[in-house]
């Protein structure tokens, strides 16, 4: 199939209309430059995407790490992907010795929620936790999630693997995806964007920003801020 050149974005940018009149010559001339930026962006994106796909076999999971679901049920990797041939994981920051659950991943999971049900039409999708799976789910239930699988990591082999625990016995979070390949379980992609890569003035995140709340506040004038994170309650 021939696929057409894509045509240059300054002249697709050209075709830009404001949506409401009165806008200055100088905002037009800055919103159709950043327009142009926008659709080379959204170009090297798609190619990163493509990229992704494309990477060769990751390594096989040899340990035998165990987990609990919600029935009590013990499991191993292989089991979390049901039908699927792949597997989203997500280990958020609510281990045991956390009164309540991390700010941020809570923020995460509730924009996650609301496409669980969609996500999971394609590939399983898992919230992995070292608290009791009763203890995730109940603190679910607070926040009204009603599509998110909880799971609880049995012991903490798992998450020392991954350096998810701290020497100070606080947590860091983890993206990981997995794939099916017959009986064994590779990996297939991790986010690897760590604290030290980030980047002077800004937080450790990964590209795309995986939080719609970041993306969203990226659009308004005022951006992220420099002293706001998100709160359990207001």
């Amino acid at each position: 199939m021939n696929i057409a050149t894509p045509k240059a974005a300054d002249k697709l940018a050209e075709k830009a209309r404001t949506p409401f009149p009165g806008a200055s010559d100088e905002y037009r001339k800055a919103r159709q430059a950043l327009l142009k930026d926008e659709i080379e962006f959204r170009r090297h994106m798609t190619e990163v995407t493509e990229r992704r796909r494309r990477l060769p076999d990751g390594p096989v999971i040899e340990t035998n790490y165990r987990f609990k679901d919600a029935n009590g049920t013990d499991l191993g990797l292989l089991e979390l992907f049901g039908d699927k041939d792949a597997l989203v994981t997500y280990f958020w920051m609510f281990g045991p010795e956390r009164a309540r659950p991390c700010p941020m991943c809570t923020n995460w999971l509730g924009a996650v929620n609301g496409n669980a049900a969609d996500i999971k039409q394609r590939v399983a999708l898992k919230i992995l936790g070292r608290s009791p799976v009763e203890r995730q789910i109940a603190f679910a239930q607070e926040r009204g999630w009603r599509d998110l699988d909880f799971v609880q990591t049995v012991g903490d082999t798992y998450a020392n693997d991954l350096g998810l625990i701290n020497t100070d016995g606080s947590e860091n979070p983890a993206l990981v995806v997995f794939k099916r390949d017959g009986e064994r379980v590779r990996l297939f992609w991790a986010s690897e964007m760590s604290a030290e890569m980030a980047d002077p003035g800004q937080d450790p995140r990964d590209a795309p920003d995986i939080a719609s709340l970041w993306s969203i506040l990226d659009l308004t004038p005022g951006g992220r801020g420099t002293d706001w994170y998100p709160k359990l309650s207001y």
